[in-house]
């Protein structure tokens, strides 16, 4: 009994780490903003789609791995092919101060997509699959609000090949629930113009028990918790090609205490941009990314661990690529990304 107990104990604490690591954290969270928010989804006049891969801790065997894939689309003949952000009529890239005076909210429109992530820690793999729609309106002349939505499952894991016991058919895993399945809710709102946004978002809203064995007695049992984030970012020139933009991000999951990401970033023109990232009592991050052409871009970053854990990780590495589909206006960067 005392193994199974501290096998259950470990197990928890695999999927609890710190709470917060229920859901996957992004250092780049401001190149997709889609993985936080679903009232993301359309805000580009052509469909979105990223890629990515997260390997956290690199070193600390068992240590986070995420992968992803999000896509974003926009619905309404007038926002795809004619409107005020669409570029046309506009002189200048959208990280130039010739857009940004002569921006206009957007036309009403719709956006879906969906979001993919698959997060590995230890021997508990989680999946997510979740399906997004927003729908955006203009409150101003110069102001854009969205709604946004997403409702899909959740998929939880347990890899009993990667766990090594003294007895081989311990009960705490045998003849156990090595998988489950579970719904999963995310909504938000996202309020943005030519060089500012504001979001809110809440995910992971029914909080679900996870259990690993036939058992459903409190101790097997684990628990999701709702998480909350609280986005914010603005874009000041330096002169007409060069700005800063930097952006804030807020989570609170309880029981955990409030924490924050802090990103600066440099952008030239709609070329390349550098940047620098700071997470509250974890971790610094540099941050690079280019536009290669009106069909793709990509971005990297580099943690550089802080907490106690930097005795054993070597890092976390951190890489986005993004695909500009069905791209008429052939721009090379997002126009509401910053």
């Amino acid at each position: 009994m005392k193994r199974t107990f501290y096998l259950l104990l470990f197990l928890g604490l695999c999927f609890n780490v710190a709470i917060a690591q229920q859901k996957p954290q992004y250092t780049q969270y401001v190149f997709n903003n889609i993985l936080l928010n679903p009232a993301v989804t359309g805000i580009e006049n052509y469909v979105d789609l990223k890629l990515g891969y997260r390997s956290q801790w690199t070193g600390l065997q068992g240590a986070p791995v995420t992968s992803y894939i999000t896509v974003s689309a926009p619905i309404g003949q007038d926002f795809i092919q004619g409107d005020a952000t669409s570029f046309s009529g506009l002189a200048g890239s959208p990280y130039s101060r010739s857009f940004v005076q002569d921006y206009r909210a957007a036309e009403p429109h719709h956006g879906i997509g969906f979001t993919l992530v698959t997060d590995q820690a230890g021997p508990i793999t989680t999946t997510n699959l979740d399906i997004n729609y927003a729908y955006h309106i203009g409150l101003t002349e110069r102001l854009n609000l969205s709604l946004g939505v997403a409702g899909g499952f959740a998929r939880t894991n347990l890899n009993t090949s990667l766990i090594t016991l003294e007895t081989a058919l311990d009960p705490a895993i045998s003849n156990g629930v090595n998988a489950q399945w579970s719904p999963d809710v995310n909504a938000g709102v996202w309020l943005y113009g030519a060089n500012f946004f504001v979001g809110v978002s809440a995910q992971q809203i029914l909080p679900q028990n996870l259990y690993f064995t036939t058992s459903r007695s409190t101790i097997d049992a684990s628990k999701t918790v709702p998480h909350y984030f609280a986005t914010a970012g603005a874009r000041f020139f330096l002169s007409d090609d060069l700005s800063l933009v930097p952006s804030l991000l807020v989570k609170e999951i309880q029981p955990v205490p409030l924490t924050y990401d802090v990103n600066l970033k440099m952008m030239f023109q709609d070329k390349f941009w550098i940047g620098g990232s700071y997470r509250h009592a974890d971790s610094f991050g540099a941050l690079v990314g280019f536009n290669l052409s009106s069909f793709i871009n990509v971005g990297y970053s580099y943690d550089i661990t802080t907490s106690s854990l930097n005795t054993v990780s070597n890092g976390t590495h951190e890489i986005v690529i993004g695909l500009l589909l069905n791209n008429r206006a052939k721009v090379t960067c997002p126009q509401h990304g910053l």
